[in-house]
């Protein structure tokens, strides 16, 4: 229980400060209005290693299904703890979807535009190509676990700078991998916000953009999968 409790506040936190920051650059009347990618690349990374300091000791600070799917993978946890980790991650990214949608209330009532409002729950694609961008975010959510993993090997003794290192890797690929799909790299972190951008009584609000909401599902579950696979072969060839 401690533990799905844990990845339940430690993905709100993340979604705090990632939902936060967009919402801060995005929606009208804002002080930060107009604030810029580097703004939202850089609280989404510091919301990362936030959570993992806050968390991380006592469940690992997974905070993404597709993390957590792949370390399964390769045999670093239990296949048991997956689904109470999934659940406690998706409701604790809806909470936490939930308190920004609270914190701007005022904001969203004086925002016309609805795709401005779910960008602040959900990924959305600069261009929509269904191929293009599930290679996208297969390509950062495998870096993502690689990075995680490589961190983490004892060989490097980062010891408590971890989730910071974990931080700055999040905040990489926000600065290079970022701008095509907007860098879900985690299902709980897009879909989570998504149902409750549908659930929540938004001023104006767009539909749920349905029919893409599967790509920053699979596309990181995949990404996942091959990160943790990739890494562990070469890992195994330098030991």
């Amino acid at each position: 229980m401690a533990m799905y409790s844990a990845e339940f506040l430690g993905t709100l936190i993340l979604i705090l400060f990632g939902g936060g920051v967009v919402a801060n650059v995005s929606l009208n009347k804002s002080k930060a209005n107009g604030g810029g990618w580097i703004v939202v690349t850089a609280a989404w990374g510091f919301g990362v290693a936030i959570a993992a300091y806050t968390t991380g000791w006592i469940s690992g600070a997974h905070l993404n299904p597709a993390l957590t799917i792949g370390l399964a993978s390769i045999g670093d946890i239990s296949w048991a703890l997956v689904p109470g980790y999934i659940v406690s991650q998706m409701l604790g990214a809806m909470a936490g979807a939930t308190l920004v949608f609270l914190a701007f209330k005022d904001h969203f009532d004086q925002t016309d535009d609805g795709d401005t409002k779910l960008g602040i729950f959900s990924t959305i694609p600069a261009i929509r190509n269904t191929v293009s961008n599930l290679i996208t975010e297969i390509i950062g959510t495998a870096i993502l676990v690689l990075g995680i993993l490589g961190i983490n090997n004892n060989n490097n003794g980062v010891g408590p700078l971890s989730a910071l290192l974990a931080g700055i890797l999040v905040w990489a690929i926000g600065l290079s991998l970022g701008g095509p799909t907007g860098y879900a790299i985690n299902p709980a972190r897009d879909l989570g916000p998504r149902i409750a951008h549908a659930l929540l009584p938004i001023k104006g609000k767009r539909d749920g953009d349905w029919g893409y909401a599967w790509i920053p599902v699979v596309g990181p579950i995949i990404g996942g999968l091959l990160g943790a696979f990739i890494y562990r072969l070469f890992s195994s060839m330098w030991i």
